[in-house]
């Protein structure tokens, strides 16, 4: 029988259960990035304590606590909130998606990491650098739940976002926190590989599927965009005064896709920002 509390890990209960949405069922991958550091200037890691602390024990720390808190280094897991229930480490707009219960169940895991932290003397840049202690058997727990082994928009792989509110609508599966609809983070940079037979994992898709109309507001910065403004050029609908900064979305991309749009047949508010899936689609950004 599924456990509502993952076997071996320290429960927590913090109460403030919250039922799920129902769906398609999901877990969401996230580190801790407590501190900043750098390849040149590296941090010893948070003590595990401090965080377990901060989700079980601090007013603002339950406001934001995942269901689960893993320490890839010992291996160590403390749970919060039971499978069943919602957690809140996603961000959740009002009117939109209720990223936190958008499934069956939205299993979220903070691994205590951040890049370049310090450990025994030795750096790590990654997480999938880590031991990954644990990690097995807490694929196996999220796996129990009907969470799928696999990464519907790709496996983490450097800090970006690749928000797809389609995707994320209709797939079950792991999600980046880079990748949730309405959230602003790019972590977690990276994600153990899974284990096991069921680990197969899905095509990377060609082009970057159409991540949403609500997604393009004026200053996001991700590679999408950058992505966006060369085949805008490609296609000769180049409106741009300038290529610097080709990874915010600023007032060339609006001129350059709304004539991306009319050049698609499309004229009057139709052809305005933002985009629209039909025009995306015939775009064929490629997927970064």
């Amino acid at each position: 029988m599924t456990s509502l509390w993952m076997p071996g890990a320290e429960k927590l209960d913090i109460g403030n259960h919250a039922a799920t949405d129902g769906g398609k069922a999901k877990a969401i991958a996230h580190i801790t990035w407590d501190r900043n550091a750098t390849a040149a200037k590296p941090a010893a890691l948070v003590p595990y304590e401090n965080l377990r602390d901060y989700f079980s024990k601090n007013a603002a720390g339950k406001q934001v606590a995942p269901h689960i808190l893993w320490d890839p280094f010992t291996g160590r897991i403390s749970q919060f909130f039971p499978a069943n229930s919602r957690s809140l480490s996603l961000r959740d707009l009002a009117g939109g998606t209720r990223t936190n219960r958008a499934g069956s169940v939205v299993i979220q895991v903070e691994a205590l990491f951040f890049p370049h932290c310090k450990v025994d003397g030795k750096v790590y840049a990654a997480l999938a650098d880590t031991p990954c202690k644990g990690w097995p058997e807490l694929q196996a727990w999220v796996h129990s739940w009907g969470v799928p082994n696999s990464w519907p928009m790709g496996a983490p792989a450097g800090f970006k976002s690749r928000r797809s509110a389609a995707t994320w609508a209709s797939t079950g599966g792991w999600y980046a926190h880079g990748d949730v609809p309405e959230n602003d983070h790019t972590d977690p940079g990276s994600w153990p590989a899974f284990v096991g037979a069921t680990a197969a994992q899905p095509a990377k898709p060609k082009y970057e599927p159409f991540p949403g109309a609500s997604w393009f507001t004026i200053g996001r910065r991700s590679p999408i965009v950058a992505a966006m403004h060369d085949r805008l050029v490609a296609v000769g609908c180049n409106r741009y005064k300038s290529s610097a900064n080709k990874n915010v979305i600023g007032s060339g991309d609006v001129a350059s896709y709304e004539a991306w749009q009319r050049k698609c047949g499309y004229s009057g508010t139709a052809a305005k920002w933002p985009p629209g899936k039909t025009t995306w689609d015939k775009l064929q950004v490629p997927n970064v």
